[in-house]
């Protein structure tokens, strides 16, 4: 469960959405924090950018920090909708919790949109002695990992088996089966979407040689959609 937020109301808080491969986060966005929801989600003014109220992007991470010095703090979140409360409008902040740095990731994330399989290992067996296997979607692959959209709910820490699908008739585009993932984080879909929610996974390989076969599949998936 996340632990509780120590923010007064009235606080200042400097946002910024996530930095890109190699870059520092831009925290050019100020807002107010207004109140806690529950332990995961809370409201903030809709920040503004030269006079103009940013956008809200379902899609997009949010870095918020909050305090100054040795206790200035940085929380992850997502928005998960716009709440009018009387004449005002908040940005409703959904918190994630991930167990890698914010300002360390070493690996491009791709966008695309690809149909995979995944499991759990503590899932029960069918009939045939197999493991069930459930439908997701990517949301963007990088070789370290990925984020798919699914309908069963993970806890962080928890490990789970990707199969990746078939992408053009190279060999670096061949299917890929039970690439073992990590559970870094998990938050609601936005709204409309066909499932349920999206999951952020790291990736643990095997051996050096799986490693760099996924990493040639990402390449392949990359040039197949000029990404």
């Amino acid at each position: 469960m996340a632990e509780k937020l120590k923010i007064r109301s009235g606080s200042k808080l400097q946002m910024s959405f996530d930095a890109q491969v190699g870059a520092e986060p831009n925290f050019n966005m100020v807002c107010t924090f207004y109140k806690a929801l529950d332990e995961s989600a809370f409201l903030v003014s809709i920040p503004m950018v030269n006079g103009q109220p940013v956008p809200s992007d379902e899609t997009k991470k949010l870095l918020i920090r909050y305090g100054s010095g040795e206790n200035a703090m940085i929380l992850a979140g997502y928005v998960d909708d716009v709440i009018k409360e009387g004449i005002r409008r908040y940005w409703k902040v959904r918190r994630v919790t991930e167990q890698r740095q914010f300002f360390q990731r070493a690996d491009e994330r791709i966008k695309v949109a690809l149909r995979v399989e995944y499991m759990q290992d503590t899932w029960p067996m069918n009939d045939d002695l197999q493991i069930m296997k459930e439908d997701g979607l990517t949301l963007d692959i990088s070789n370290g990992g990925l984020a798919f959209y699914l309908n069963r709910r993970f806890e962080v820490g928890e490990v789970c088996q990707v199969t990746m699908p078939r992408v053009g008739n190279k060999p670096e585009g061949q299917l890929i089966e039970n690439v073992i993932g990590v559970v870094c984080w998990q938050r609601e879909a936005p709204k409309g979407s066909p499932f349920r929610l999206i999951c952020g996974l790291q990736f643990r390989f095997v051996n050096t040689s799986e490693k760099e076969t996924y990493a040639a599949y990402v390449a392949n998936a990359k040039k197949k959609f000029g990404l």
